[in-house]
């Protein structure tokens, strides 16, 4: 079963909210024939954790109610878009298992009916071209505490400004020389409504339409039109766009529909330590700051993807987050634990020693040699004598058999993780140290240290140990070892890089510092040379694995190999927080 496929059928129950209860309100009153929404995207970056978010509602909502959801690139800037946006939005989607209705759209196709209700604007007297400088413009809007001051153009005749805006079109002026503007009030109480600039002039050829234009409409104007042109029943924006929403209402009245789109604002989805700003995201793909839009640590669903998240985790963790009129601040843990539920009965199993310390067993030969005669019942093993390996066959996960099994080796040398053995161990240790010198090895035998041996500064490099042959998977009687701890074969084991990630910022609120580079967490990225067992090398790039005792790991998609593997960390195994 894909991916996709499997998180399409894992539904979760909707959560009540107040544009679910709207949308159930007008459904009762027959105010629409169908409820219809739509995801609208500028294609100028990659879609991020906060775009993860308004895709659940939008297209979850149009599910729920038996509706329908656009995907709209809203293309009016073609100084930031790119066809490479434009394309992973559509693997966004479809990776996070949503299908939009029909072909994908874009406001571009919508230009020529723009222009001419532009020409409709200025001839109804409600648009005229300003032929201030920007620096004019913006001296002349005002302030919240003091009103705006008219353009010298603004009262021009309408004759006029059809020949202006005429000029503007047929590139008879530079860019910053002339902008069309809805004439509304210039004393409003809203900034947006003090004749906000509809139309500009860019000579920039556009990635849809070619050089057919040299003017482009505005977001806030191409927008709610854009929504009207598609029969957009529920407009849902984050609540940045609440202070838009009186100019959107007027340009769809003016217009004229008889049924317009109305705009719903919702708290947008603000996590600690995360950025969610596509201009400050660019910033550090363009200066190397992390390597590409999907670097692991990036909050881009392509980051998130390469990562190791999974499209249930995140459709999880938005359904817990919810929908409020009001912004909050999500702890991370939450999005981690969604994550960790999702991959803990979809996740096989393996062993990957992340800092190895070499163990040599002295009596290997001895206590092998009779391993089937003291091996237990639940032990499937076989030896291979040209080896000298123990072949153990073990399930890829504990409780689901359908996931098969695997054959790991047991050999003469092994490494278990540095951190399994202390010669001054902390309060509460329950591993190896000179004291305490017996531990299980996961699935194999009781081991008992003999002997550390120290290099020149005093760090363990190595440990000589034994093996009770009579223990292979079972504790006999009177044998009661506390502790368990993984390993790989030293001879056996394959060499691999494995990431270690943490926040990519070490402030809570990243998008609040000017410089992102003041922000920036040192320790974001860790790469150890670690040692892993045979059978996870074999697997795909983009296999997700939990490494027993360390955490959820998945082999890179772009990089792992069977010759050089790479495996990144998607979430630890386990978290203290508790979700509400």
């Amino acid at each position: 079963m894909s991916e996709h496929s499997s998180n399409t059928e894992q539904k979760v129950e909707p959560k009540n909210d107040f544009i679910r209860n709207i949308i159930r309100e007008d459904i009762k009153a027959q105010k629409y024939n169908q409820i219809v929404t739509r995801f609208p995207p500028e294609p100028n970056g990659y879609l991020h954790l906060g775009h993860v978010k308004s895709i659940c509602l939008n297209f979850g909502v149009a599910e729920e109610f038996d509706g329908i959801c656009h995907l709209r690139y809203d293309d009016t800037n073609p100084t930031a878009e790119k066809q490479d946006y434009i394309d992973n939005i559509k693997k966004d989607l479809h990776w996070l298992g949503f299908e939009w209705a029909g072909e994908a759209l874009h406001a571009s196709s919508y230009f020529d009916q723009l222009h001419a209700w532009a020409v409709q604007l200025i001839e109804q007297g409600e648009a005229y071209v300003d032929l201030q400088t920007p620096e004019q413009i913006k001296d002349h809007r005002g302030s919240y505490k003091e009103a705006g001051k008219p353009s010298p153009q603004r009262d021009a005749s309408v004759a006029d400004n059809l020949q202006l805006f005429a000029d503007m079109k047929n590139a008879k002026y530079a860019e910053g020389k002339a902008v069309l503007r809805a004439k509304i009030d210039m004393s409003d109480a809203n900034m947006n409504m003090r004749d906000p600039i509809i139309y500009r002039v860019m000579h920039q050829e556009h990635h849809q339409t070619g050089d057919k234009w040299c003017i482009y409409p505005m977001y806030d104007f191409a927008h709610p039109l854009s929504d009207a042109i598609e029969n957009i029943t529920h407009s849902l924006c984050t609540l940045e766009f609440e202070d838009h929403r009186p100019f959107y209402d007027w340009i769809v009245n003016k217009i004229g529909f008889e049924q317009p789109p109305h705009q719903y604002e919702f708290s947008r989805l603000n996590v600690d330590h995360t950025l969610t700003s596509k201009r400050k995201l660019k910033q550090l793909v363009d200066e190397g700051i992390v390597d590409g839009w999907d670097d692991p640590r990036m909050p881009t669903v392509a980051g998130m993807r390469r990562r190791g998240y999974t499209p249930a985790g995140l459709r999880d963790f938005c359904n817990r987050v919810g929908i409020a009129k009001s912004d909050g601040v999500v702890d991370m843990r939450l999005l981690e634990f969604s994550i960790r539920q999702s991959l803990d009965d979809t996740t096989a199993r393996g062993m990957a020693v992340l800092k190895p310390l070499k163990v040599t067993i002295t009596n290997f030969a001895e206590a092998v040699s009779s391993w089937e005669s003291q091996k237990a019942d639940s032990v499937n093993a076989r030896w291979d004598d040209q080896s000298k390996t123990l072949w153990l066959t073990q399930p890829n996960h504990p409780n689901v058999a359908d996931m098969g099994e695997r054959e790991i080796p047991f050999t003469e040398t092994l490494y278990i993780d540095q951190g399994d053995y202390e010669i001054e161990p902390p309060a509460g240790y329950k591993r190896l140290s000179p004291e305490k010198t017996e531990i299980r090895l996961r699935n194999t035998y009781i081991l008992a240290v003999s002997e550390h041996i120290t290099d020149e500064n005093g760090q363990v490099i190595e440990l000589k140990a034994t093996i009770d042959p009579t223990t292979l998977g079972n504790n006999p009687e009177g044998r009661k070892v506390k502790g368990v701890i993984h390993w790989v074969s030293a001879s056996q084991g394959v060499p691999a890089t494995v990431r270690l990630y943490q926040s990519l910022f070490s402030v809570e609120d990243p998008g609040s510092v000017s410089d992102v580079h003041g922000a920036l967490n040192p320790n974001s990225l860790t790469e150890l040379n670690a040692v892993v067992e045979p059978s996870l090398v074999n697997a795909d790039a983009g296999t997700r694995f939990q490494f027993e005792r360390e955490g959820y790991f998945i082999s890179d998609a772009l990089e792992h190999s069977n010759e050089k593997p790479v495996f990144n960390q998607i979430v630890s195994l386990r978290d203290s927080y508790k979700p509400a």
